[in-house]
């Protein structure tokens, strides 16, 4: 696979072999970024896994066509393929979320600090809804299987909203939170049911089906769960009370199979609840996981499809790198280190209690094993795993690259052996 730039900036992408030379021959010194401000978040269409769209700390909106790279030898340099800039019909501030269609890759929702959620079209990259929460929105999520389409917004207020997209109404609300929400997710399996993370430490769970919605809260000291009459939640009490998190909850994730929910919170730890019991798995990813900034963070948990049975691995967007971990038993499986790019500051954007190279959002690649992250430096990187042949080719193109070096150390080398030579066979009087 060749080594990947996103470079947001200059013309729009070329897709030539002439083209991909050319980019493989620049100067290396450049400074590439997909956002100059910073990427705050990406997001990868779940069908082909063609495209990318990243929302940046500027208020721009970019589509990136990831098949581009594919069967080329050359390190590449990847250029959007259409661009929303600041106007007075696209977001006025920074993107905090992006999501495609589940059902369709043709159309992608974003939501902004400036309260705004909007629908748009992926080839126009035109707006064709807009929706005003008057509330900065911090993440939104649409249902993977659901019938309905509702979008549920994590928001400044206290309560859970949502938006039908079908009759253009944003007035349904989750009231329960005593603070902002920051995190909300649908579950991938059961599609009325929603989990939320806030920054009252708490996650809250709901059914949209019931009078009073909410299904009750996860507790960090219960490891027992709400069993119920028949092991299985039969007549149970709903929990009402209790903390997910001492902090604010802002990533809630589930395993693909709906099993597990995953929490990041400010407090610094992520945990695992078995969601058959509401019970806390007890998860232990020891003292290198780190999260101040108020922003979504969302971990990225592997395909279980590409596991093996009964095993779950999960990517932590950290500071200065991405750590992965055995998702059960919490050993750090792996460390994943990058540097960082000068990132042009922005009106309204700060970087005050973070690194400019923070881990801001990660995108698993559909039908590959490998996936991407944003930066708030300004890149976008490409991950994949290497394999033993990777290993051998970079050998065999390292070597390729040096033979010419090589060939000039050996004439050097015989020249001066040779001169050697012909001063020990002369006579050499010292007077």
């Amino acid at each position: 696979m060749p080594e990947i730039e996103f470079d947001g900036h200059g013309s729009l992408s070329t897709t030539t072999e002439s083209d991909r030379q050319h980019e493989y021959q620049r100067n290396i010194k450049d400074e590439i970024c997909a956002h100059r401000a910073g990427v705050n978040c990406i997001a990868i269409d779940r069908f082909e896994g063609r495209y990318l769209i990243s929302g940046g700390a500027e208020a721009s909106v970019k589509l990136w066509d990831l098949a581009i790279a594919t069967n080329t030898q050359y390190q590449f340099t990847n250029r959007p393929t259409a661009v929303v800039k600041k106007s007075a019909t696209s977001h006025q501030y920074g993107v905090t979320h992006l999501c495609f269609y589940p059902f369709d890759s043709l159309a992608f929702i974003s939501s902004s600090f400036d309260h705004k959620l909007k629908v748009y079209s992926t080839e126009t990259m035109t707006a064709s809804a807009t929706f005003d929460l008057e509330s900065v929105i911090y993440s939104h999520s649409l249902s993977p299987i659901a019938s309905h389409l509702l979008v549920a917004c994590a928001t400044q207020h206290s309560a859970v909203r949502l938006v039908d997209l079908r009759s253009g109404s944003s007035t349904h609300s989750l009231a329960g939170h005593q603070r902002a929400v920051l995190s909300v997710a649908w579950s991938p399996h059961e599609e009325y049911i929603l989990a939320s993370g806030g920054s009252d430490g708490t996650t809250r769970l709901w059914d949209i089906r019931r009078s009073s919605n909410s299904l009750g809260v996860l507790d960090l000291e219960d490891s027992v769960g709400v069993v119920g009459e028949d092991g299985l939640g039969k007549n149970a009490r709903h929990r009402n009370h209790g903390k997910a998190h001492t902090d604010a909850v802002n990533g809630v994730v589930w395993t693909d199979d709906g099993q597990y929910l995953v929490t990041a919170s400010h407090d610094e730890r992520v945990r695992v609840w078995d969601m058959s019991t509401g019970a806390n798995a007890l998860s232990h990813f020891g003292p290198t996981i780190q999260n101040t900034h108020l922003s979504t963070l969302l971990p990225l948990l592997v395909p279980s499809n590409i596991l093996k049975p009964g095993k779950q691995a999960m990517f932590y967007p950290n500071q200065n790198e991405i750590l992965m971990f055995d998702l059960f038993d919490g050993t750090l499986l792996k460390r994943l280190r990058f540097s960082g790019v000068a990132a042009a500051p922005v009106r309204g954007y700060t970087t005050q209690g973070g690194p400019r190279n923070r881990t801001t959002s990660l995108a698993w690649k559909a039908g590959d094993v490998g996936f991407y992250s944003a930066h708030s430096d300004g890149a976008i990187r490409a991950w994949v795993p290497v394999t033993p042949e990777d290993i051998e080719a970079d050998k065999d193109m390292a070597q390729e690259a040096n033979g010419d070096e090589d060939e000039n150390r050996k004439r050097k080398r015989d020249a001066l052996e040779e001169i050697f030579r012909d001063l020990t066979r002369q006579k050499i009087t010292f007077t």
